[in-house]
């Protein structure tokens, strides 16, 4: 991100003193043009990214950086575990992490269970005869 932004106004302001400002070493800035802005685009890189979206969205977003590393080597594409997380980063991908089930119900308890009185018919002739409540929040 900084040494993009070097990269904008070097013809406004001196490369050393944007680097100072920035807090960047002048030689990391020169690394940075030399080895990441001339690479030419890998077409195998824009393989594994569509593959990484791919099973990502096949496996509904579960796939976590380990799962993805066994896809893609299963695929044929020989990468670590690392490489997986900066693939699926740089695809967007995210894992989405689903709550787990709790039991709310106790079936085994000794207390008396009522009968349903209503049958869920709800109208009643009088007021004051049949009461509802909610015990969601138990």
């Amino acid at each position: 991100m900084k040494y993009s932004f070097i990269t904008q106004h070097k013809n406004t302001y001196p490369i050393s003193l944007q680097c100072q400002v920035l807090g960047v070493n002048r030689s990391g800035y020169y690394h940075y043009q030399v080895n990441v802005a001339n690479r030419p685009d890998d077409p195998e890189h824009q393989e594994m990214l569509e593959w990484v979206e791919d099973i990502a969205e096949s496996s509904g977003y579960s796939y976590g950086s380990r799962r993805m590393k066994k896809a893609l080597n299963a695929l044929g594409f020989p990468v670590s575990r690392n490489k997986a997380r900066k693939l699926m980063r740089e695809a967007g991908v995210q894992v989405r992490h689903r709550k787990k089930f709790k039991v709310t119900t106790n079936s085994n308890h000794k207390q008396p269970v009522f009968d349903n009185l209503l049958e869920r018919q709800f109208d009643v002739p009088q007021p004051d005869q049949v009461y509802a409540s909610d015990i969601t929040y138990i």
